[in-house]
């Protein structure tokens, strides 16, 4: 689905929403506003439902207006990715600084990387909002289509929500209804997030008309999340079920697993049955600033000559890496993974020779860390030193997942743009992939152990598969080991450490462990010692030492606090007040 550009009526509310035509983000003239009659009628409410679904991927840009970008990127890399440990800032110290307080927990209220992503998520609201309230005075939609249209807008307004409200905990809920938008921020918001995301679950029919748009299952997914983020999870299990029995993609496809585990990140075969739910892009379309590209990604390729040609950021942690490493039957160093580092080539150019680890790794790493002597997708071995900004400072490694291969370039990545890091590779919100850990997730805490087991070997068993290995020419790059949990789980404690250390590895650098650590109760201690090792206090190297996560003293996340990020001072002082901010920040 391409974005549909309008302009904004630029309201004068002053409240809880930077809109999209306030002056500290207005950098072009506007062009026109909306007028609610002119579109009170199928087509105007269709084009304002299609500009809702034009906020997912967190980046605006037409009608004069130009909000968002890396800093609201859908795809959450700085604030689940970044934060949690999947990786590091990267590029240099001087470039995006306003990241290096989030990666440190030292996140202030002022940083406006914050405000960016709040007038985002609420700019989607109110777009959301918009739908529905124009809706009301249309005369020619059929009830199905009332019905069907209000499920998309209230799932919409759900999402933008559930994103709210997993970064900052404490945040207001507005619908059609409210015309005083100074909403405090004192209450629990998800029984209303649940009602969208049932109502929308309720609703919806299973068939859309087009790609991109929300089902039933996807519905259906994104609501039992909401029930498993608040620990209801026999609620949670009941959907996730049916989701995992009888969903089906928009397109009427059962839910299934691909067979190679890349093929969920290439452009080429995406919006599959894997696809739950995705944010759609598109490129070389003709529209401006190439905005209907992968835009929050922009900066997430290999510097100087590799893929993108920009800019060296989200470099993957060694952290990251050594948790790939198994033992004998391919199993996974559940507590242990940090006590040898996989070998990389930190301090040495490329011109140096170099030779990869032998040890035994999960085929998964090389399609999530672009490391040195290893093939990058189809661009040729990645060179190291020549491919990273400063390895000093973000270390050896490079994103993958979200870079497009040498026979896309130009096709599905912008050829019109200042790089070609603007993609049209999805960004997926669901993947089937994540929907069966999250049920995972469930049999264990409702004492379904073995169930658990037979999900996660579900995963492991495609990423075990000889074909969806990375090759350097006829054979596999690396050792790649991957094995099955043969011996029955008693455990739960030890089935919840397997299920979580799953979702890392299997979802690394998709933007979601910061969000799980703290839902499971796990942040501080995984943060903390993630900290000591990745500034070489507890391990010293130079393979790892991240100097800047220890000047001028190694972070310490602050359990009250460190769980969620500021409520934005400038949402306060437009606010006059009505919202409070969160314990920890004052």
């Amino acid at each position: 689905m391409k974005k549909f550009f309008y302009s904004l009526i630029c309201l004068s509310l002053v409240g809880v929403i930077t809109y999209s035509c306030s002056k500290s983000f207005l950098e072009r003239t506007p062009k026109g506003s909306l007028d609610e009659n002119t579109l009170a009628n199928k087509k105007g409410v269709e084009a304002l439902l299609i500009g809702a679904y034009s906020v997912l991927d967190g980046f605006i840009d037409g009608g004069g207006i130009f909000l968002g970008g890396w800093q609201s990127a859908g795809s959450n890399w700085v604030y689940g990715g970044v934060s949690g440990g999947d990786a590091h800032k990267g590029s240099d110290g001087g470039d995006q600084p306003d990241i290096i307080p989030i990666e440190r927990c030292e996140s202030t209220p002022t940083n406006d990387y914050f405000n960016v992503k709040w007038s985002v998520v609420y700019e989607g609201v109110t777009r959301s909002n918009s739908v529905l309230k124009v809706m009301a005075k249309a005369t020619d939609i059929s009830a199905s289509d009332i019905t069907r249209i209000t499920a998309e807008a209230r799932f919409l307004r759900g999402h933008y929500h559930f994103e709210a409200k997993k970064m900052y905990k404490n945040v207001p809920y507005v619908d059609e209804t409210v015309t005083d938008y100074r909403v405090p921020n004192d209450k629990d918001i998800w029984p209303e997030i649940e009602a969208d995301l049932k109502y929308a679950y309720d609703n919806l029919p299973e068939i859309m008309n087009a790609k991109g748009r929300v089902n039933k299952w996807a519905a259906a997914a994104l609501y039992a999340k909401a029930l498993l983020y608040q620990g209801k999870y026999a609620e949670a299990k009941t959907v996730f079920d049916l989701v995992y029995t009888t969903g089906k993609n928009a397109q009427g496809q059962k839910f299934g697993l691909l067979s190679k585990f890349h093929a969920a990140f290439d452009a080429e075969t995406e919006n599959s049955n894997e696809s739950v739910f995705a944010v759609q892009y598109s490129v070389n379309d003709g529209a401006p600033d190439a905005a209907n590209g992968g835009w929050g990604e922009v900066l997430n390729f290999p510097y100087n000559a590799g893929p993108g040609g920009c800019c060296g950021f989200f470099q993957p942690s060694q952290d990251l890496v050594n948790s790939f490493q198994v033992d004998a039957n391919g199993l996974p160093l559940l507590d242990t993974y940090n006590a040898n580092e996989v070998k990389n080539d930190q301090g040495i150019t490329s011109a140096a020779p170099f030779t990869p680890t032998t040890v035994a790794l999960d085929a998964r790493i090389d399609w999530t860390v672009g490391r040195r002597g290893i093939p990058y997708l189809d661009h040729g071995k990645h060179p190291g030193a020549d491919w990273v900004r400063l390895q000093s400072y973000g270390g050896p490694y490079s994103p993958v997942k979200n870079v497009f291969t040498k026979a896309e370039k130009d096709k599905l990545s912008d050829k019109g743009f200042w790089t070609s890091g603007v993609t049209a590779t999805n960004y997926t919100l669901i993947r089937f992939a994540d929907v069966i850990l999250m049920l995972a997730e469930c049999e264990v805490e409702v004492g379904s152990l073995e169930k658990a087991r037979q999900y996660v070997n579900e995963i492991r068993a495609r990423a075990a598969n000889p074909a969806g290995f990375v090759l350097d020419g006829a054979v596999p790059a690396a050792n790649y080991k991957v094995g099955l949990y043969t011996t029955p789980w008693v455990d739960k404690v030890l089935a919840r450490k397997a299920v979580h250390f799953e979702r890392r590895i299997e979802l690394g650098m998709e933007g979601h462990r910061f969000f799980d650590l703290v839902r499971w109760g796990e942040a501080k201690a995984t943060l903390d010692a993630y900290y000591k090792y990745v500034s070489g206090t507890t391990t010293p190297s130079i393979n790892n030492q991240r100097e800047y996560l220890k000047v001028p003293s190694v972070p310490t996340f602050v359990t009250g606090k460190s769980e969620y990020f500021p409520i934005p001072q400038r949402q306060i002082d437009l606010s006059n007040g009505t919202l409070k901010q969160n314990p920890g920040y004052n």
